[in-house]
Parts: structure tokens; C-alpha cells; sequence
């Protein structure tokens, strides 16, 4: 069962969506205003929420930059009479999924919705959710804003190091001994450097800007993201 929760403060409109949307795997909570949101949303999780942005308290983009703020990846649309380009560049970057502008065919807001409950399957079990990520090391999957990333092994070591170790620097030395214990008798110097300059080309929206695998110079490593 697939739980909708929808912010919306025309009853009218709640209504027909509630009822385009609902269905035997389906259901749509609604509530109008901010605060109803903020009380919902403390008492259940949702597979997916559909945010108005205009609403009697206040603008759904203050909800929205709250989950993210926190790490919560639950997959959000936003639908909006706002329908300017920076409206929608605004939201996207406040991190929606996707952004509809009214009015809107129920058609493809159903399609919106089902290609976003289909990239919002909960993660596996043994599944690390931290902030935009999933990774799974157990099954060697690993996500980035939905998107599935291809790492090799010894990315793959590096990253369950540091991320285990999160909030915490580890020094060169601890991660070389950590990650390279194949037998290996020598390790090139620059070894390290090049396998976090690949993760952060592979998880980095801007790799010279990192705000993920961060840089302690003189020092080593840290991965910045909690919980």
C-alpha cells in the first residue's frame, strides 16, 4: 500500500485529486494549511507528497527545505498556480522531484505521481539513507538523488569507511591501511587522491565545490553528511 499526502488548500481541488489518485493500493491524506502539514507528517510517513506552495500560513517551499534540511529523501511534487520559470527552478532547487503548474491534466499528474512512487521504493534492508544518497554496501548499490551509481571496489571500501565514520576526520594514513588490504606490498603515493577525486566526480554536483567527501588538509578525510 502506497501512502499520498497532499498540501493543498482548495477543498474543491483536494477533492479530485484525492479521488483521481486513490485506489486499491492507494491512499491520499490531505490537509490545507502548513501547520495541518507539519502534524501529519510527524505522525505517519508518506511514499510520496504533493506540495501547494501558496497556503493560508505560509509557503509550502518552507515544508519542502525543512525535509531536505533534515535528510528526509521522501519524493515530493510540486503543484502550483506559480508558473514562471524561476518559480519552478526555485522549487526544483529546494529540492522537488518535479514541479506541475495549474492548471493540470489528472492524467499526467497520475503519470507524475506513478513515476515518482516507482523511484520512491523504500530502500533495502541494510539500506544507508543519508541526505540525496542510499547506499547499500551488503548489496553494492548505491544511489544518488534517485540515480543509480556504478563504484568499484576500492570506491566502494573508501566510501564504507568514511561514511561509517561520519563526522569524524580519518587521517591518510588509517584510510590507505583501511582500504588497500589486499596484500598489496606498495600503494602509489597519490593512490588515496585519486579514488576520492572519483567519488567525488561520481556523488559531487560540483567536484571542485565538495560538500560530501570534504578535504581536512593536513590531515585526511571526513564525510560530511549525518545523521
Amino acid at each position: 500500500m502506497k501512502h499520498i499526502f497532499l498540501l493543498e488548500d482548495d477543498e474543491t481541488l483536494a477533492r479530485g485529486i484525492a479521488m483521481a489518485l486513490e485506489g486499491p493500493e492507494r491512499t491520499v491524506q490531505g490537509a490545507g494549511t502548513l501547520q495541518q502539514a507539519e502534524i501529519c507528517l510527524m505522525e505517519k510517513r508518506f511514499d510520496l507528497l504533493i506540495l501547494d506552495l501558496n497556503l493560508p500560513d505560509g509557503n509550502g517551499l518552507t515544508l519542502l527545505r525543512q525535509l531536505r534540511q533534515r535528510g528526509d529523501a521522501v519524493p515530493v511534487i510540486l503543484l502550483t498556480a506559480n508558473d514562471l520559470e524561476l518559480d519552478e527552478v526555485t522549487g526544483l532547487e529546494a529540492g522537488a522531484d518535479d514541479y506541475i503548474t495549474k492548471p493540470f491534466s489528472l492524467a499526467v499528474l497520475r503519470a507524475r505521481v506513478n513515476a515518482q512512487l516507482r523511484r520512491g521504493t523504500p530502500p533495502a534492508a541494510g539500506a544507508l539513507v543519508l541526505g540525496p544518497f542510499v547506499f547499500n554496501f551488503d548489496r553494492m548499490e548505491f544511489h544518488c538523488h534517485g540515480k543509480a551509481v556504478e563504484l568499484s571496489k576500492t570506491e566502494q571500501k573508501l566510501l564504507r569507511v568514511l561514511v561509517e565514520n561520519r563526522g569524524h576526520t580519518m587521517p591518510r594514513a588509517l584510510l590507505v591501511d583501511r582500504v588497500w588490504t589486499d596484500g598489496a606490498e606498495f600503494v602509489e603515493e597519490n593512490a588515496l587522491s585519486v579514488t576520492v577525486k572519483r567519488l567525488r566526480g561520481k556523488l559531487e554536483e560540483d567536484p571542485s565545490k565538495p560538500e560530501y567527501l570534504k578535504t581536512v588538509y593536513g590531515i585526511g578525510y571526513t564525510w560530511a553528511v549525518g545523521p
